[in-house]
C-alpha cells in the first residue's frame, strides 16, 4: 500500500511538473501553447497611486528613494553628460487630447540622490519620447517626426522651435506613438523606432508603411533605410556593451490567449525581419494570416529572449556603470509596464537578465517590485516604463502612472 501511495504521489508530481513545463514564456527557448489555448481576456489594472512612505522593493543591499515626484506621466528618461536628467511625457493635458507636451529637466545639484530643481526644458512638442545627444545637438523623437535642437552643457531650457529633419508616420487605432531614438557610437547614424498602426495588421498592411520597424538615418535625417522590421512595437533600444550590437525590447501582439505572444528582447541584424504580423518566434504562424507565406516570413529571425506574454516590456537598459555588484554589470534591466490582456496580471516590475560574452546567461530576475499592490482586485500603485543609469551609477526608473522617477542605489547594507 505504501509503495502504491508513493507511486501515486510521484506520478502526480511528474504530471504536475510536465503540465507546468508545457508552456514557457520567458528565456531563450520559450515553449508556447497553441493560439486560443485560453480565451483572450481584457483585465485592466486600477492605479491608485503610492501611499505616503510606500516605495518599490529592491534586492538586499539596494536602497530605493524618490529622485523626483509629482511629475505628470514621465515615461522616458535620458541622462545628460553633466548628470541632468530629462523626462519626456511630463504634460499638462491628456496624451489623447491633442494638447502639446514637453520635456522636463531635473537637476540634483548637491549630488544627494534627490532632484532639487525642476524646469521646463522643451515645450510645444507632439508627444515627445526618445532623446539622444550627439556633440552639441539634442535629437528628440516625437510622434510625428525626428527633431534636433542646439544644446550646450548646463542648459536648463531650450526656447527655439528646433528643426524637423524626418517626418514619421502617425495614426492607427492602436496608436503606438512612442518614437525612440539612439545614436551610433560615432554619432554618424541615428536609429528611430516606430511601432505598428494596429495589433495584427488587421487594418490592412497599406496602413503599415514605414511602421513596425527601426529606421536608420544620417544626423541630418537623410539616407533613410530600414534597419530591422517585422517588430510590432519596438520601444527600448540600447547597445550591448561587449558586442556593440543594438538590442530592442518589443511588445508583441494581443488577442491570442493568456500566454501568447511573449514580448521579447533581441539583438538586431541589419535588414532582418522578425515576423510581425505573419509569424511569431520564427516558425509559429499567426492564425489570423492564412494562405501561402511569403519567403520573407519563412526566413523570420527568431528573437533572442522571451520576456513573458503581455508584460508590456518597454524599458531596456544595459548596466555599464560600476556602482552595482559585478553580477549586474553588462546585464539588461527591463521595465515591464504590465498587462491588460491576461486573466492573471503579468509585468508591473523591473526585471534583470544577466549577460555573459554578449548573450543572455540566465533566467529573468525580479529587481524592482511592488508596483502591483493587489493582483486579486487589480490595484496598482504605479507602472514602470523607461530606465536609465545616472551619472553616479544608480538606476533611474520612470513610473508614469505614479508620477515618480525612482532611484535605486547600491550601498551593500
Amino acid at each position: 500500500m505504501r509503495r502504491l501511495c508513493f507511486a501515486a504521489i510521484a506520478l502526480s508530481f511528474f504530471l504536475f511538473a510536465a503540465a507546468r513545463a508545457e508552456t514557457i514564456t520567458v528565456g531563450p527557448h520559450p515553449v508556447l501553447p497553441e493560439p486560443f489555448a485560453t480565451k483572450p481576456v481584457t483585465r485592466v489594472s486600477d492605479v491608485i497611486g503610492w501611499p505616503e512612505g510606500a516605495k518599490p522593493s529592491a534586492p538586499k543591499g539596494f536602497t530605493v528613494t524618490k529622485f523626483s515626484g509629482g511629475l505628470d506621466n514621465p515615461r522616458w528618461i535620458y541622462v545628460l553628460p553633466n548628470g541632468d536628467v530629462l523626462a519626456s511625457g511630463d504634460r499638462s493635458g491628456d496624451w489623447f487630447s491633442g494638447k502639446p507636451n514637453g520635456i522636463t529637466l531635473l537637476r540634483d545639484a548637491d549630488h544627494d540622490g534627490l532632484a532639487e530643481t525642476r524646469s521646463v526644458f522643451l515645450k510645444g512638442l507632439d508627444r515627445p519620447f526618445g532623446m539622444a545627444l550627439v556633440n552639441d545637438t539634442l535629437y528628440v523623437g516625437t510622434q510625428s517626426g525626428l527633431l534636433r535642437f542646439p544644446y550646450q552643457t548646463g542648459d536648463k531650457e531650450i526656447t527655439g522651435d528646433g528643426e524637423k529633419i524626418l517626418d514619421l508616420p502617425t495614426g492607427g487605432y492602436n496608436h503606438h506613438w512612442t518614437r525612440n531614438v539612439v545614436a551610433s557610437r560615432d554619432g554618424k547614424k541615428l536609429y528611430v523606432s516606430i511601432g505598428s498602426a494596429s495589433n495584427d495588421g488587421e487594418g490592412g498592411m497599406e496602413n503599415e508603411k514605414r511602421r513596425a520597424r527601426i529606421l536608420e538615418v544620417n544626423p541630418d535625417g537623410r539616407g533613410e533605410k530600414t534597419y530591422a522590421f517585422g517588430l510590432r512595437n519596438p520601444v527600448g533600444i540600447d547597445r550591448e556593451p561587449v558586442t556593440g550590437k543594438l538590442w530592442t525590447a518589443v511588445n508583441e501582439r494581443d488577442g491570442l490567449g493568456d500566454d501568447l505572444v511573449p514580448d521579447f528582447m533581441t539583438s538586431l541584424t541589419p535588414g532582418g525581419f522578425y515576423g510581425w504580423p505573419l509569424v511569431y518566434f520564427g516558425a509559429h504562424r499567426d492564425p489570423n494570416w492564412q494562405g501561402d507565406l511569403p519567403e520573407v516570413a519563412k526566413k523570420a529571425i527568431v528573437p533572442d529572449y522571451a520576456l513573458g506574454a503581455h508584460t508590456a516590456s518597454l524599458g531596456l537598459k544595459f548596466y555599464t556603470a560600476s556602482q552595482f555588484p559585478p553580477h549586474y554589470r553588462g546585464g539588461a534591466f527591463i521595465g515591464q509596464h504590465g498587462s491588460w490582456n491576461r486573466s492573471v496580471f503579468a509585468g508591473y516590475k523591473v526585471i534583470f537578465v544577466p549577460f555573459k560574452d554578449g548573450k543572455p546567461a540566465g533566467m529573468p530576475e525580479d529587481f524592482l517590485t511592488g508596483f502591483m499592490h493587489d493582483p486579486k482586485i487589480g490595484e496598482a500603485y504605479g507602472r514602470p516604463v523607461g530606465i536609465a543609469v545616472a551619472k553616479d551609477g544608480a538606476l533611474l526608473v520612470a513610473d508614469d502612472a505614479g508620477g515618480i522617477i525612482w532611484r535605486v542605489a547600491y550601498d551593500g547594507n
